[in-house]
């Protein structure tokens, strides 16, 4: 479980997902696996004409694995090139791997494929079998994780989050900002938020990592977490794929999608597991 999943086409996009990769990587103690894929059935715009597919890609993958192991020492740098749906063969190689995480960006333009990575975030975040790191294609490597923002709801997957954002914490010694959203003024549920946020921060405080309590009022979670995250000056947003079901994000689209088509920041995505009850009721 040592791997970084990064899928990769070329664009901007892509490399500036395998620049925070890297990053991650190299706090982590963890290798990247660069994955390309080459789906035969969509049409591509290669700007090199009309070239074999294959063969560029293998090109500029080992290109760009000797690049990146120069520029961040110890970080073992691999690739692979697969062929079907970039979101089927990406998740398909990370539950192969036993991936650590998948970093995709959401946004993508290349010579290969035009928005290969965009129109497969979110199908990537849906199905993937470990924590995705989502990046929009206009962030760039300013600083490192300092700020992680965690949104508290009253769901009972809200708190699966904690171990895997406390690892990524510690490797970048942040600070984590443990975010209460009370969308109802039902008593019984903003106390269950309480005693979620409660237990939250108790698991970090044992693991002696940096954290403050923080709570808004949420009509909408999503615009909440964003705004608060802005004001933070937060470099990640950490999330679960499935949070609360307000009137109002039914209507925009789920709480994963809201995140990653509106966050400017990275966004830490994670799938609710039965068996994580790390942080019990």
């Amino acid at each position: 479980m040592n791997e970084i999943i990064v899928g990769i086409d070329f664009s901007d996009c892509s490399l500036n997902a395998l620049e925070h990769a890297a990053v991650v990587a190299q706090k982590t103690s963890r290798n990247i696996l660069m994955v390309f894929v080459n789906n035969p059935n969509r049409s591509t715009n290669l700007v090199s004409g009309n070239v074999d597919i294959i063969a560029e890609a293998k090109e500029k993958l080992d290109e760009l694995a000797k690049t990146y192991q120069k520029k961040y020492s110890g970080v073992m740098i691999s690739f692979n090139i697969r062929e079907g749906k970039v979101f089927d063969r990406i998740c398909a190689q990370a539950e192969e791997s036993e991936a650590y995480m998948i970093v995709v960006g959401t946004h993508g333009a290349s010579g290969f494929e035009e928005f290969w990575i965009g129109s497969n975030a979110q199908k990537i975040v849906s199905m993937t079998p470990c924590p995705i790191l989502t990046i929009r294609h206009s962030r760039q490597i300013h600083n490192e994780l300092k700020i992680i923002v965690f949104p508290v709801d009253s769901t009972l997957e809200t708190r699966q989050k904690a171990p895997f954002t406390g690892e990524i914490a510690i490797a970048f010694d942040a600070t984590i900002h443990i975010l209460k959203l009370y969308s109802t003024s039902v008593d019984a549920v903003r106390a269950t938020v309480d005693a979620y946020a409660r237990q939250v921060k108790e698991y970090f405080d044992s693991m002696e990592i940096k954290n403050i309590l923080i709570e808004k009022e949420a009509d909408n979670i999503t615009n909440t977490t964003l705004e608060y995250a802005r004001e933070a000056g937060a470099n990640l947003i950490s999330i679960m794929t499935e949070q609360e079901k307000t009137a109002m994000n039914w209507f925009l689209g789920t709480y994963a999608n809201q995140m990653i088509n509106h966050s400017e920041m990275p966004v830490l995505s994670i799938r609710p597991k039965e068996y994580i009850r790390t942080l019990s009721r």
